[in-house]
């Protein structure tokens, strides 16, 4: 029996096991990296041991360490969760090897489906349907398009779709590159791009005693940039004949291995309705709280009694209902999924389940994936599913870093996604109008714009002692001579759009100059009630410093407060290239200062939040500067480079 546990990982899985392995009765032990000293992950296990640094190379990638915090906090076992060392087999050979229990499949099950080209030659002995590589050298014009993908990891690294040949030597390179950065490993592997594909996949449990389950199908066919963003289970749409290939293909992968514990075998489903290998995941999913809705099993409590040496039932339960996943990212979808840091003030999403990694409070930094939290509806149709996870992310409160939420709520409502006619193209076929601003938008965020002014004016009214309890605080500008209005601005984030709300004080209370059908019936600093052409609505406002977020039962707005007078030192000279993102140069363009350079041309590629993110030329012209080296860390606003218009 195990007595005490290592979550050897951080965040929303270190949590999630922490929960399952307290109501267990199995002790915990968390570890924790110097940037991860207060997060709540650290906090809710039993003990905690820190890991020097902030990096994961130095911290939750050190096997040595791991094992060695294990044996100082007298755990018996380690859990890996997913992602870091997961699924590398040397760290579970270490972890049995210090005389721990693994809960995780043999390290052999492991190392078999490692590589992804030597997963798909152990899967075409075992009769599993899969898609024949290219040899890249051999490719033509018939072959396109080209999927390059990283033969080690997975997370959309080291990943290229190629569309023209004259495009897959540089493609080729580049995937080189960022799985050898990414995964210490820079074999690629090229196969056919199947347009218009569905990426279904079948959990498998596999105990000690030769039983196989395999629990139903999930799809995982939203993607930004080949990575999951919303999944369900069951996989809608697919006929019993399929659903049986892809069972029996699962429980194959599974035996052809050896396989022990949890598992996922994931398939790419072709419009013709044909099913073929992608590669095993031999570790738990993120995406692993869908099954655990419809079959009502906790999978890691299934893990830990596998662990234990314990068998599975000769048949799985049967399902009911349908579940819906959306990731809530701290990223900017209209500014090419752009990864966001600063403080989650508040994040709060009721009637729903949530596993979610920070708390309210929490820093997001650089160092790690940007996922705030995984938000599950579950319901008897999967029409109610997607109406309830739709309508749980409208109306949450989340103060902080902007999040992809609005994106999430226009997919889970867009017609193809409701008829289940998606596929792994969905997102970026529907980008544009996924983060588009729609007619009404600017209308709703007038009012939420007056509803923060009417906030900000009963906090500065009603706080005595202080600057803003001055006539002039109050009002906001005091004037003898009532001729002209007052004003203030607020940028909506994160699209810039300027809101000016002029008003009025009287004796009858605020009056909106540009709002003629709207009526200030009540206003706190926390809450305004409007009445809009008869229709009372209620807005709750929060201030963190100059941004005000403002709430609704319709959706969330963030203004940034507009000084009077803006600064006037704040300006950048033409040409310059600023930092987007704080993060790690990881490699710089074959350019050199002098060199004649095309708008959109690549000069160096950022990595933040296991990303990699390119940065390109603002403008065509010549590279006068260029500030950025490998391995240079750098902030937001950071200047990397110089372009100079003209010859």
């Amino acid at each position: 029996m195990i007595r005490s546990l290592l979550v050897a990982n951080r965040a929303e899985i270190a949590r999630r096991i922490v929960r399952t392995c307290r109501d267990l009765g199995i002790a915990t032990v968390a570890v924790h990296s110097d940037a991860d000293a207060g997060a709540p992950h650290a906090y809710e296990a039993d003990t905690a041991v820190r890991l020097p640094g902030d990096a994961p190379a130095d911290t939750y990638l050190r096997g040595d360490l791991l094992v060695r915090a294990a044996l100082a906090a007298g755990a018996d076992a380690v859990h890996p969760g997913y992602g870091f060392l997961s699924e590398h087999a040397d760290f579970a050979r270490a972890v049995r090897d210090a005389g721990l229990v693994w809960v995780g499949p043999p390290p052999e099950a492991m190392e078999a489906m490692a590589s992804k080209t030597r997963a798909k030659e152990i899967m075409r002995k075992a009769g599993v349907p899969l898609l024949d590589a290219i040899d890249p050298a051999e490719a033509t014009a018939d072959d396109l398009p080209l999927l390059v993908k990283a033969a080690a990891g997975g997370g959309g690294r080291g990943m290229r779709v190629v569309r023209e040949l004259a495009a897959l030597p540089a493609e080729l390179d580049s995937a080189r590159a960022e799985a050898a950065s990414a995964f210490g490993d820079g074999e690629i592997f090229v196969e056919p791009y199947m347009e218009g594909a569905r990426h279904v996949e079948v959990q498998v449990f596999a105990d000690t005693h030769g039983t196989v389950w395999t629990l139903g199908t999930r799809d995982c066919s939203l993607q930004r940039r080949h990575q999951k963003v919303i999944e369900e289970a069951p996989a809608p749409g697919l006929d019993e004949e399929l659903r049986r290939t892809l069972a029996e293909s699962a429980a194959d992968a599974a035996r052809a291995i050896g396989y022990e514990g949890a598992g996922t075998v994931e398939f790419l489903v072709s419009p013709a309705g044909r099913a073929y290998f992608l590669e095993m995941n031999t570790r738990l999913q993120v995406e692993h709280p869908v099954t655990e809705e419809t079959y009502g099993l906790d999978l890691v409590a299934l893990q830990l009694r596998i662990a234990e040496g314990e068998p599975l039932d000769a048949e799985p339960p049967a399902p009911r209902g349908h579940a819906v996943e959306a990731r809530l990212y701290a990223e900017d979808p209209a500014r090419d999924w752009r990864p966001q840091t600063g403080i989650l003030h508040r994040l709060d999403i009721p009637g729903l389940r949530v596993d979610s990694g920070p708390g309210d409070g929490d820093a997001i930094g650089v160092h790690y994936d940007p996922m705030l939290a995984k938000v599950i509806a579950v319901a008897p149709t999967r029409a109610e599913a997607v109406r309830r996870l739709a309508h749980g992310l409208e109306r949450a409160r989340i103060h902080g870093p902007v999040t992809n939420r609005e994106l999430l709520v226009r997919a889970l409502r867009h017609p193809e996604f409701a008829a289940a006619r998606m596929d792994t193209g969905f997102l970026e076929r529907h980008l544009a109008e996924l983060t588009a601003a729609a007619p009404d938008d600017d209308a709703a965020a007038s009012l939420a714009a007056l509803a923060a002014l009417a906030a900000a004016l009963a906090d500065a009214a009603r706080r005595p002692g202080t600057a803003n309890a001055t006539v002039a605080g109050r009002l906001g500008g005091w004037r003898n001579v009532p001729s002209q209005p007052q004003s203030r601005s607020y940028r909506a984030e994160p699209g810039g759009t300027e809101h000016q709300v002029r008003y009025r004080r009287t004796r009858d209370g605020l009056h909106a100059e540009d709002f003629p059908d709207v009526r200030v019936l009540a206003a706190g600093a926390e809450s305004v009630v409007l009445d809009v052409a008869g229709v009372r609505r209620t807005f709750e406002v929060t201030a963190h410093g100059d941004r005000r977020y403002v709430d609704t039962p319709q959706g969330g707005f963030v203004f940034t407060a507009l000084p009077r007078f803006p600064d006037p030192t704040a300006r950048t000279e033409p040409g310059s290239l600023l930092a987007p993102m704080p993060g790690t140069v990881v490699r710089i363009a074959e350019v050199a200062v002098g060199d004649r350079v095309e708008a959109g041309a690549p000069l160096l590629w950022l990595e933040a939040m296991k990303m990699e993110h390119r940065v390109t030329a603002p403008a065509a012209g010549v590279l006068t500067a260029l500030h950025a080296t490998t391995g240079r860390q750098v902030e937001v606003g950071a200047l990397l480079a110089v372009v100079a218009a003209g010859e």
